[in-house]
């Protein structure tokens, strides 16, 4: 299991706001591999994985031809091959994907400023309050997916709703190129019949949990108290017990700089040895690299989370003098780490790797690689 720590945010009110909001998400379809795929004819209709397919390479992104064959992002390369024998790899062009994504902000922009980019690929738009003067937020979502495909022959998919949450599981029901209406109406229904483990925010370990206490459904949910659920997800519970009622009254934060940015992965069955860590962190690293590559961020501080067999759980920092730019630092970093914690005496379920004391624009600082240990 892949999750990127930072999002969702977990402080979300327990009453509905007074203020029904038009929120659009905005999610492109297969970014990476549509943008490959566009650019190179001979790749349309074919199986395509943005990534490495060397041994310890990670898909970055599939297309929906790959999709078919259970490709999906953040798996091992190794085993999308053993899924897919005729996949193709491509190597990923961000300085591309990123000239493409600010195509899309720029069309977004021209409707509302109230934008909240999650990656190169997706954005949360307020657009109760737009620059056109229009009143129903679905038209809005199709003028602007029109205007992205006149722009940039790639397709997107839209959610639209009252909230964060129900917009954002709304831009999947209709992919790829489509979009989908949650209403305030249909909102509590929607997410009484919807599986936990489809949730966005709830991975496949707190799904996994949620089943062992008997949740599957948002009914279910929503049927355990406030102090239940922060007694069984901590600082997690508010946030669940508002959404299964249909609350979500997080507002879109144009440009927001998050404090840390983090992935994590519990293994289904545990690791002992040092390569077997070292393996399991390579996807975590990639994918948070990709996010730093996105949003041009760079990091001081590195941290990993273990936890052991018996849940017991520690972290470990490491910051450098300066910025880390390149992503093989970062890998060193987390190598070193994991070199001073192993060997184990029991086995590891999970490991963490995270970001913070994040900087914008730091990608073109001078290299300063020396740890402060």
């Amino acid at each position: 299991m892949l999750r990127q720590s930072a999002e969702p945010e977990t402080e979300a009110p327990l009453e509905n706001s007074k203020t029904v909001r038009k929120i659009i998400h905005v999610d492109m379809d297969a970014f990476y591999a549509s943008v490959e795929q566009r650019d190179n004819p001979d790749l349309r209709g074919k199986p395509v994985a943005v990534g490495h397919g060397e041994a310890r390479g990670v898909v970055a992104a599939a297309s929906y031809e790959a999709r078919t064959f259970g490709v999906r992002s953040a798996m091992a390369s190794v085993t999308a091959l053993r899924k897919c024998p005729n996949l193709i790899f491509v190597k990923p062009r961000f300085d591309v994907y990123k000239a493409v994504s600010a195509q899309i902000r720029e069309v977004f922009a021209e409707y509302t400023p109230t934008i909240e980019p999650l990656s190169l690929d997706e954005a949360y738009l307020d657009v109760s309050e737009n620059h056109r003067g229009m009143t129903v937020a679905s038209e809005i979502a199709e003028e602007i997916r029109a205007k992205i495909w006149s722009r940039t022959h790639l397709t997107a998919s839209a959610g639209i709703s009252y909230n964060k949450f129900l917009a954002k599981m709304a831009s999947d029901l209709n992919k790829p190129n489509g979009q989908a209406v949650i209403t305030p109406k249909n909102g509590p229904s929607f997410v009484a019949a919807l599986q936990v483990k489809k949730f966005h925010g709830v991975g496949p370990a707190t799904a996994e949990k949620m089943h062992r206490l008997g949740i599957e459904t948002g009914a279910d949910l929503k049927m355990k108290s406030l102090e239940f659920l922060q007694a069984h997800f901590g600082k997690f519970g508010p946030y669940l017990y508002g959404i299964s009622r249909g609350i979500d009254n997080r507002p879109v934060k144009p440009d927001r700089i998050r404090k840390s940015v983090g992935a994590e992965d519990t293994f289904s069955q545990d690791i002992h040895s040092l390569e077997e860590a070292l393996h399991g962190t390579a996807p975590l690293i990639d994918k948070i690299w990709r996010y730093c590559e996105a949003n041009d961020i760079r990091a001081r501080t590195v941290t990993v989370k273990i936890k052991y067999a018996d849940f017991r759980q520690i972290t470990r920092s490491r910051s450098a003098s300066g910025l880390i730019i390149m992503q093989d630092h970062l890998r060193q970093i987390c190598r070193s780490i994991l070199e001073s914690e192993f060997p184990v005496d029991k086995g590891v379920r999970l490991l963490g790797v995270s970001l913070s004391s994040l900087e914008k624009g730091g990608k073109d600082a001078p290299a300063q690689f020396d740890l402060g240990l």
